[in-house]
């Protein structure tokens, strides 16, 4: 189906552009959400009529977004979560999660909005992006950790699972060492007594 973009979308095309897409998608997404008009006659000349007012809500959309992206640079969202001792949630971290941190956080973002290549698995910092319109993107920190305490530390730079995992090595180790001594010591006494 032929339809004319009335907003600019991903790896289709830009406002007023003329592009075939597949009738589903058209039917049940584009059309309905005011993003495409079916590319015939009627609506090519009532978009051409509409154009300017179609860009300046555009720019205006995107210049609202460019100041919410301005207000979210840089921002760092922390999330605590139960996790086991290597740092694997009990469940994960999705978009809503994120996008409930940053409205908590006092920040305006849809749900939809959040990008998450997957969902967070594990505790630490991860990078997500935040598009708040077709041309306005931007990154925010997410701080998923077990405790408010081991949020700040990661926040410092510190690595809290290779430290859980390192301090676990070094009781195994002590633990390891108090029962060969144990073990050495049953043994010089059995020696003894023989």
């Amino acid at each position: 189906m032929q339809v004319i973009l009335l907003e600019r979308i991903d790896r289709l095309g830009k406002i007023g552009d003329e592009v075939r897409v597949k009738n589903g998608f058209a039917r049940n997404f584009l059309i309905p959400q005011g993003k495409a008009l079916i590319a015939n006659d009627k609506n090519r000349k009532r978009f051409e009529i509409e154009r300017d007012a179609i860009e300046a809500r555009n720019a205006a959309a995107r210049d609202a977004a460019q100041t919410e992206a301005d207000n979210l640079e840089g921002a760092i969202f922390v999330l605590i979560r139960q996790a086991g001792e290597t740092g694997q949630l009990y469940g994960s971290v999705t978009a809503r999660d994120v996008a409930e941190a940053a409205e908590a956080a006092g920040y305006k973002v849809d749900r939809a909005a959040v990008r998450l290549d997957k969902p967070i698995k594990a505790v630490g910092l991860s990078e997500v992006s935040v598009r708040l319109h077709a041309e306005v993107s931007v990154k925010v920190q997410v701080n998923v950790a077990r405790s408010t305490e081991e949020a700040e530390r990661q926040e410092k730079g510190e690595d809290i699972v290779a430290a859980l995992q390192a301090e676990n090595q070094a009781q195994a180790d002590e633990q390891a060492g108090e029962l060969a001594a144990a073990a050495a010591e049953r043994g010089d006494m059995g020696g003894d007594e023989e």
